[in-house]
């Protein structure tokens, strides 16, 4: 899938944003913390667990989802994420 395909969805990038803030969470938490119903949150994280981006930890019926942090791709998200929003923090402080 190409970066635009990956990228251009709101809750992917949502998604990698709570991931980046929490660490781990299991569908049903991303879920209700994106405002999203369960089936096309989990659509989503297969989306980002086939490119690489995030890893999956079973625990019998549960599964849990946190950050690839050796994935190139998730490494160059997290530092767009990071930039983007200092820069609006900065933008918003140094604001009329």
């Amino acid at each position: 899938m190409n970066v635009e395909d990956v990228l251009s969805s709101r809750l992917r990038m949502k998604i990698l944003k709570i991931l980046m803030q929490v660490g781990e969470l299991n569908v049903s938490k991303i879920a209700r913390r994106l405002g999203a119903n369960y089936t096309t949150t989990d659509k989503h994280l297969k989306v980002l667990e086939d490119e690489g981006m995030i890893k999956r930890k079973l625990f019998g019926r549960i599964r849990l989802y946190r950050l690839n942090e050796s994935s190139p791709k998730t490494q160059a998200v997290q530092n767009l994420i990071t930039v983007w929003e200092h820069a609006n923090k900065q933008h918003t402080t140094n604001s009329w």
